[in-house]
């Protein structure tokens, strides 16, 4: 693998015209974005354990809604921590939080983000974890490596 310059995101929301237009923006502001309108077939959850070797990530940051029909992106982010993913950077977002579910992403180390949420907050956030990111990093090529269904796509 190659060290990567830009930073990679995947994007979940099921909802199209919020992750389509989260999924621009980002692109714009020089990300690599993955997105996908249900966790169920993202790379990253078919696969049975993480690819990512100790030097590797998977991607950078996850942002992913929190109610999504074949799987909440607690469910999502609770899978990738117990197949030793080592994204650091998560943040989920619902405009339905309950004690439990808010109590439950900041044990899994999740941003919370209410929505409906603002362009300028998440920019915001991602500025500040991109700070921690090693540009020298290497990311596993899961992308070119996993069969996709046709409904996933990655923007330039």
């Amino acid at each position: 693998m190659q060290p990567s310059t830009k930073i990679r995101i995947i994007l979940l929301d099921d909802i199209d015209s919020i992750r389509n237009t989260f999924a621009k923006l980002l692109t714009i502001h020089g990300y690599e974005v993955f997105s996908f309108s249900n966790p169920t077939i993202c790379p990253l959850q078919i696969v049975p354990e993480c690819r990512c070797n100790k030097n590797q990530t998977c991607t950078d940051i996850i942002i992913s809604d929190l109610d999504m029909p074949s799987m909440t992106g607690l469910n999502f982010i609770e899978n990738q921590r117990k197949k030793n993913c080592k994204c650091q950077h998560v943040a989920l977002m619902s405009g339905l939080w309950t004690e439990e579910k808010l109590s439950h992403a900041h044990e899994l180390g999740c941003k919370i983000f209410m929505k409906p949420v603002s362009a300028k907050d998440i920019l915001k956030w991602i500025e500040e974890v991109e700070k921690y990111i090693n540009p020298d990093r290497e990311l596993c090529g899961w992308f070119e490596e996993t069969p996709l269904k046709v409904d996933e796509y990655k923007l330039a």
